[in-house]
């Protein structure tokens, strides 16, 4: 993997805010952001609703009110997770975009592994889900995890109603690509990329950018999964220096999700039971053999893509 520093490096000029500011500065954007996006999706929403800013969160939990919710939802996205990003960016990079990982080169077979990495990291997210749930915790952690997990899931039952296809189409949007675009961003294009500049080590970077891209969600009964699936984007990532790649599987990824509820809704089966993704833990042993072989491929391909092409500047889909 140190090899890849040298390319990585060369793809970006930077300006002299070290990578401690810049994760410094990162981390505080996202948390009074967050904060912000937050306050704006209640004022809206109250001033739309005509109720208290502090019941408005109640009103975007009705199915009826699941448009408005779903637009505020990706403002707040948005607002939360882009333009922390972009900001650091725009501070420590003469080309900001460039140091985001908007590469301009992708190959066809990229894309095609990319595909086989997001089948192989559904089934480990999905293993992990069921592994996640064998983790013994005080019953009162449990309670509290318990409580948090309700609410999210709530706001997501509301997003995720669809009644027919057109609300498939918007669904898919708004939780898949939206939030791929926004949290790759930031997650990839901003954070691990400067953690692995800081600490000079690229599994680190991966890893602790995947623990805090869980653990945001604010999900216990999640966390796993998308700690496997912070690490396999941040691989994604990593080897092919391109975050349309990374965004390419979160939709994916996303989109599968989607798909499947809006599939198993129609046939009659609640939101809650068709959002269950738990699989038998077996199959992420398989998993992990797969995409290991998978990342293999996706490497040397990445490689490859990097030594003919290092300097171009027009977007290209290569055969």
């Amino acid at each position: 993997m140190r090899n890849y520093n040298l390319i990585f490096k060369t793809m970006i000029q930077k300006r002299s805010v070290g990578y401690g500011s810049q994760f410094a500065l990162l981390l505080a954007l996202l948390g009074v952001l967050l904060i912000l996006g937050s306050l704006l999706m209640g004022f809206i929403a109250s001033q739309v609703f005509n109720v208290p800013i502090l019941n408005a969160g109640n009103e975007l939990l009705k199915p009826q009110n699941v448009q408005m919710a779903r637009l505020l939802n990706t403002l707040a996205t948005a607002i939360s997770f882009f333009l922390p990003a972009l900001i650091v960016a725009k501070i420590s990079s003469t080309k900001p975009f460039e140091s985001l990982g908007f590469n301009r080169v992708i190959s066809f077979k990229q894309i095609v592994l990319v595909l086989f990495i997001t089948l192989g990291g559904l089934f480990l997210s999905g293993s992990l889900a069921a592994l996640n749930e064998m983790i013994p915790m005080p019953a009162s952690f449990l309670k509290k995890a318990r409580e948090l997990e309700a609410t999210y899931q709530s706001a997501m039952l509301t997003m995720a109603t669809m009644k027919n296809f057109g609300d498939y189409l918007l669904t898919l949007i708004v939780i898949g690509l939206a939030p791929a675009i926004f949290e790759e961003v930031l997650f990839r294009g901003s954070m691990q990329s400067i953690l692995i500049h800081w600490f000079k080590s690229p599994w680190i970077g991966i890893i602790f950018t995947a623990i805090i891209f869980s653990a945001i969600h604010g999900s216990y009964f999640g966390l796993l999964p998308r700690i496997a699936l912070g690490i396999v984007l941040g691989l994604v990532y990593y080897f092919s220096k391109n975050l349309w790649l990374s965004i390419t599987m979160h939709f994916l990824n996303n989109a599968v999700v989607v798909t499947q509820i809006y599939y198993l809704t129609k046939m009659g089966k609640p939101v809650k039971q068709a959002m269950d993704e738990s699989m038998p833990i077996w199959f992420g042993v398989l998993a992990i053999l797969g995409l290991m072989i998978i990342f293999r491929l996706f490497q040397q391909t990445s490689q490859q893509v990097q030594a003919n092409h290092p300097t171009n500047n027009s977007y290209e889909l290569m055969d």
